[in-house]
């Protein structure tokens, strides 16, 4: 399956912690964000506003949501669905991505993982887990 995504890159000036559409409220974002350990420093000022004031710009992680726009080789009769979007939170250190999905829709809490690996000379590539 070949899908095409959009990200936001939350930093704090254009998007924020909290996603504020695709049926996400704040209690739900607080739930999907704090599943990421590196998170934690952030809950006290993310709980206020969304973590508006936060400075990321040093911050050991990039955190991210991605959403599925459409299905690129798929017809709509194939009953997948892309109605939900992924908290993902990407390491600096490691180039390591985690992602959670969320649709209010669909089971809570669907893991993504992907890890850098150097195979090769071509530089890096991405695996799921």
């Amino acid at each position: 399956v070949v899908t095409f995504w959009e990200g936001e890159i939350v930093d704090t000036k254009n998007h924020t912690f909290f996603t504020g559409k695709w049926e996400a409220k704040p209690e739900d974002d607080i739930r999907h964000w704090t599943k990421f350990p590196s998170f934690s420093p952030l809950l006290s000022k993310v709980e206020v506003d969304g973590g508006r004031y936060l400075d990321l710009s040093n911050y050991p992680c990039i955190f991210m949501r991605w959403k599925e726009q459409y299905f690129v080789n798929v017809g709509t009769d194939c009953g997948l669905t892309i109605a939900g979007f992924y908290y993902v939170c990407f390491s600096c250190s490691d180039g390591s991505i985690n992602g959670f999905y969320y649709d209010p829709n669909s089971s809570p809490f669907q893991k993504l993982e992907l890890k850098s690996t150097n195979e090769g000379r071509l530089g890096f590539i991405f695996s799921s887990l």
